[in-house]
């Protein structure tokens, strides 16, 4: 990690294949098992009708949409490879007919060097997992699972409909195809303070997993967060109180860990709350200011979690 805070996404792409490499977000068109009444109805407490996903899908094929990306990315960041990231919804809710179609038009496409696959970890078969595993002999292979919290209280409050044992069981399969694994936690859970935020950081790195996600919990418009944040149940986090909770979160995390993110990216017609969630570059920066200011980097503090093993 050198003289980095953490280890990032984008120098670990950069050292697998040796250029800058773009995640491009794809919308598949699918659903989850928490709206089509299968664990419940209506999805998360922050989650919309778009499934914090792009909502392309409507409009675009995986082709046409990896297609309309990669101009802008390259464009942008002036990105040579590029990974397919299936991120609205849940990517392996489907029959695996049609899970394997649309894994094979994304790689159809020569520049894509891998697949992201952002999903529940209660609903990704054996079936999914073997067939995934054939794809990673020749592309680069994640798996991305929304945990959001290790404490079952804070699940069943944010209507997850499965318990953190599901992400265990999960990762546990996937590791045993040799396929990596990022976690998407939230920081800023209703109920949950400073140590219950750790403690997910702790569950994690029990797991044994590879990479993570961090989120600030922001509330969309037309949610059941949105309801109870305008009715004052819920407040979010200010930007001190969020970099403070990241920068100890990334402390307890192996140095090995890869970042994939920390912080979101919410869209801005939809935003109710924090407006500062909005300011990207401030946040990330705050992060780090913080744990420069407490002389923390990623590891710092694992050892923690290594004594208590």
């Amino acid at each position: 990690m050198s003289d980095k805070l953490y280890y990032d996404y984008n120098s670990y792409l950069r050292e697998l294949f040796g250029c800058r490499v773009q995640k491009i977000t794809l919308d598949a068109g699918l659903t989850c098992p928490n709206r089509d009444g299968t664990v419940g109805r209506g999805g998360c407490l922050y989650c919309n009708e778009k499934g914090s996903g792009t909502g392309a899908y409507t409009t675009e094929a995986i082709a046409d949409q990896i297609a309309a990306a990669k101009g802008r990315l390259i464009r942008r960041y002036g990105a040579q490879k590029f990974i397919a990231y299936f991120q609205s919804f849940s990517n392996t809710y489907a029959p695996l007919e049609r899970l394997s179609a649309l894994y094979a038009e994304a790689l159809s496409d020569p520049d894509i060097v891998g697949l992201s696959i952002g999903t529940r970890p209660d609903c990704v078969s054996d079936e999914v997992l073997d067939h995934l595993a054939g794809l990673s002999k020749t592309h680069l292979i994640w798996m991305e699972y929304g945990l959001q919290s290790a404490s079952d209280k804070t699940l069943d409050l944010i209507g997850r409909g499965h318990r953190a044992e599901a992400f265990v069981d999960a990762a546990e399969r996937t590791r045993t195809r040799n396929i990596p694994v990022c976690a998407h936690i939230i920081l800023g859970l209703p109920g949950e303070g400073m140590e219950e935020m750790l403690e997910t950081a702790r569950f994690i790195d029990r797991c044994g997993i590879q990479g993570v996600k961090i989120h600030l919990l922001y509330v969309i418009k037309g949610t059941r967060l949105d309801e109870l944040y305008r009715s004052g149940a819920y407040r979010c986090l200010t930007r001190e109180e969020y970099a403070a909770a990241a920068g100890e979160f990334l402390a307890m995390l192996p140095p090995d860990m890869i970042i994939q993110r920390i912080t979101g990216d919410p869209h801005p017609k939809e935003l109710a709350a924090p407006q500062w969630a909005l300011e990207k570059q401030k946040n990330l920066e705050a992060v780090k200011t913080y744990m420069r200011e407490n002389g923390l980097y990623q590891g710092k503090n694992h050892w923690k979690i290594e004594r208590n093993k």
